[in-house]
């Protein structure tokens, strides 16, 4: 067994004995498993947040955009870098003080409590779960491949052992399993990439000698244009790029749902400066890594494998087992998120809410538990039989949740008019708007992205249509009031945590109620 494998082992443990670690705050009902008990701190809420949006990405997506697109793939890069930062300052606050009011647990009910009707939630929903389910799959693929790499272990073994380690923690710990994985998976994310990059530029003789290389290869590649130069550059992808991994975050259920978890609204403000930071040191990285691998790999035969393939030439055996600690640690992070908030959601916001309704805390648990296992079995038999390209799952999945949640997430905060048909308008029209343009190949014939024209519709749909229909579907009282006290800053009124509302207080967490 080589001493990459031994890395890898020692860190899976690791991982496992947190989702143990876990468990007794997981078995303490539905707020314990979905949200940690809402008690996490700034550094914890912002490197959870971070790392579960980064993903298997960074580590084969954008290294595969940089081999073949040159600088022009730092269009994504500089979208991601600020995403973190807008959606904690945007969301975080208004979002974990709303939720609390209003007594939501999961991200998805509290679009619902904020827009009151049934239908919210079996819209929002079914979508939610369709693309975290891609989503997820793509970071199943990413770690089976990975450790296929690594270990030599044939991918259908070495995808089952990534599943495994991740099933484990999640069933067990549920959000704070998740939680406290993802704050460790960022630091050793951040310490392989950074390790990479420096062993790469020394590689190559150094930054200017790097670039002075890839220019001999292709001049455009230096340039934010494209290999092609600048004749062909497609505005609107390029706005699609920043939007997809910028604003796009705000409408991802599993990130969002870590503003909910958070101990006080005030966390936000210093869970921002954490993002900030981190994206700064980790974000460029991997796309530079990429650029750089066309002069070490030139003959690479699958570009997804650049990063993996550059830690394999350029650093020690020993080294090489921690970086891909590192790498196995982004792609985790984001699976296990999106596996937990896959099988919240279908059991939470589909089978609770309109197949079971008097199911109690425990049963709420475990049903949430077994929806996960059942979600990762899916999972691995469609990753293992045909597995897609990752950085087409991902950038799909995450423009058709941007494109039908971005308006309502935002309206629900800060916008008092935005009303149920306003809503259920936007959800709609953003989703179809932007699946069609992708199905179709308008990307190609127009020039403008999915998440372009998504963003668009839905906000026009759930602005017009809330306005034209403020008579017959008002906003509720309680929602407005709740909204009315989110406007400001300070601890919430023990009255507030009931929402004056007999139909609300039932929905209010329990440590909640007890301080009225």
């Amino acid at each position: 067994m080589n001493i990459e494998t031994w890395f890898l082992l020692i860190y899976f443990a690791a991982m496992a004995g947190i989702g143990v670690w876990t468990l007794k705050v997981g078995s303490k009902g539905s707020e314990g498993y979905l949200l940690g008990g809402r008690s996490l701190g700034a550094a914890v809420t912002a490197l959870r947040l971070q790392s579960s949006s980064m993903s298997g990405y960074m580590f084969l997506g954008a290294g595969s955009l940089a081999y073949t697109k040159g600088y022009f793939s730092l269009w994504y890069a500089m979208g991601d870098i600020g995403g973190g930062v807008l959606n904690l300052s945007i969301l975080g606050r208004r979002m974990r003080k709303l939720s609390q009011i209003l007594g939501s647990l999961t991200s998805i009910e509290y679009l619902e409590h904020r827009y009151p009707s049934k239908w919210i939630r079996a819209i929002a929903a079914p979508v939610a779960v369709f693309c975290i389910f891609f989503y997820v799959m793509s970071q199943f693929i990413a770690g089976g491949r990975g450790l296929e790499m690594v270990t030599g272990i044939p991918y259908a073994w070495a995808l089952l052992i990534a599943v495994g380690v991740i099933v484990f923690y999640t069933f067990l710990g549920g959000y704070l399993a998740v939680a406290y994985t993802d704050f460790v998976q960022a630091i050793i994310m951040l310490i392989g990439m950074l390790w990479i990059l420096i062993a790469c530029l020394q590689a190559v003789g150094g930054w200017t000698a790097g670039n002075e290389a890839v220019g001999q290869i292709n001049p455009n590649l230096l340039t934010m244009w494209g290999p092609d130069g600048i004749e062909s550059v497609q505005w609107g992808v390029i706005v699609g790029a920043v939007l997809v991994f910028s604003i796009g975050y705000m409408g991802w259920p599993h990130v969002n749902v870590s503003h909910m978890a958070m101990k006080r609204p005030s966390v936000a403000r210093r869970a921002s400066l954490y993002a900030t930071g981190f994206n700064l040191l980790f974000i460029p990285a991997p796309y530079i890594v990429g650029i750089m691998a066309l002069i070490l790999l030139p003959t690479l035969d699958n570009p997804e494998l650049a990063v993996f393939a550059v830690a394999d030439t350029v650093l020690p055996d020993f080294a090489v087992g921690i970086v891909m600690a590192g790498i196995m640690a982004a792609i985790m992070s984001t699976a296990d998120a999106l596996l937990l908030q896959s099988g919240t959601i279908a059991s939470q916001d589909l089978f609770q809410r309109f197949v079971k309704k008097d199911m109690s805390d425990q049963q709420s648990v475990w049903v949430s538990r077994f929806t996960v296992l059942v979600l990762a079995v899916i999972g691995y038999l469609v990753a293992v039989n045909d597995p897609p390209a990752v950085a087409e799952v991902v950038i799909f999945s995450t423009t058709v949740l941007g494109a039908a949640f971005v308006p309502v997430y935002i309206a629900a905060a800060w916008w008092k008019k935005a009303n149920v048909p306003g809503a259920i308008a936007s959800m709609i029209l953003g989703t179809v708007s932007s699946v069609v343009w992708q199905l179709t190949g308008l990307v190609d014939v127009t020039g403008v992205d999915p998440m372009g024209i998504g963003i668009v519709c839905s906000t026009l749909a759930l602005i017009l249509v809330s306005l034209a229909t403020q008579r017959s579907h008002p906003v509720p009282a309680h929602v407005l009031k709740a909204m009315k006290e989110t406007d400001k800053i300070g601890a919430i009124p023990p009255s507030m945590l009931t929402g004056q509302n007999d139909s609300l207080a039932g929905q209010v967490p329990k440590d909640a109620r007890d301080e009225r």
